[in-house]
């Protein structure tokens, strides 16, 4: 596959990934699909915005550059035919790697969340976090420890591993994308000026 549309799909398939991650990051403001009274008992990783923020925001830019990367004119850099493309591909890879800056910041901000667990009123009729280090991931009796909001683990626990998965796969796609940058770079795109006469 060319480097431009090996770019195109992988900026189409950013797109409804971003979608999911700010839906997913939304959804967490509302622990188990209710309006909470006080946001300071929500948990800390919520705010970080890890959905809206690193897999949604700083992802939008890499979607929309790896997009128009098989529409970009090669023909339009200081007269060489392939200069151009070569420049567009190497300004993907810049933001390739803005992506997995982007998608790694989410995959950390989930990751914490889950090991952490959610913020939730406990016994001693405080707010805070009950659990240790992933302690209620192998023993569901654990979750007791939580009585508000209802169903706020499984709801957090659904979510940000929604945001882990989405981070993962982002994080490989802009891995890849920055592979095929500095493959464009150095090789060029098989993109034809002027419509078939070789490669550029």
């Amino acid at each position: 596959m060319c480097t431009g549309g090996c770019a195109k799909c992988i900026g189409g398939t950013l797109i409804p990934l971003i979608i999911f991650a700010f839906l997913a990051n939304i959804l967490l403001f509302f622990p188990g699909g209710k309006t909470i009274d006080n946001n300071d008992h929500l948990s800390d990783e919520i705010w970080y915005f890890g959905g809206i923020l690193g897999s949604g925001v700083l992802m939008i830019f890499p979607a929309l550059v790896f997009l128009g990367l098989k529409n970009n004119d090669c023909c339009g850099c200081c007269g060489f035919r392939n200069c151009g493309k070569r420049f567009a591909m190497f300004t993907s890879t810049i933001f390739a790697a803005l992506g997995v800056v982007g998608a790694g910041y989410s995959f950390v901000i989930s990751a914490v969340s889950i090991d952490k667990g959610p913020k939730c009123l406990m016994n001693n009729n405080t707010w805070g976090y009950p659990f240790q280090k992933g302690d209620y991931l192998q023993d569901k009796d654990l979750w007791s420890r939580c009585l508000k909001p209802d169903d706020v683990i499984p709801w957090n626990l659904t979510l940000f591993s929604i945001l882990l998965v989405i981070g993962g796969i982002q994080l490989v796609l802009c891995g890849i994308q920055v592979i095929n940058g500095l493959l464009g770079t150095l090789c060029g795109d098989c993109q034809c000026c002027g419509g078939g006469d070789g490669p550029v």
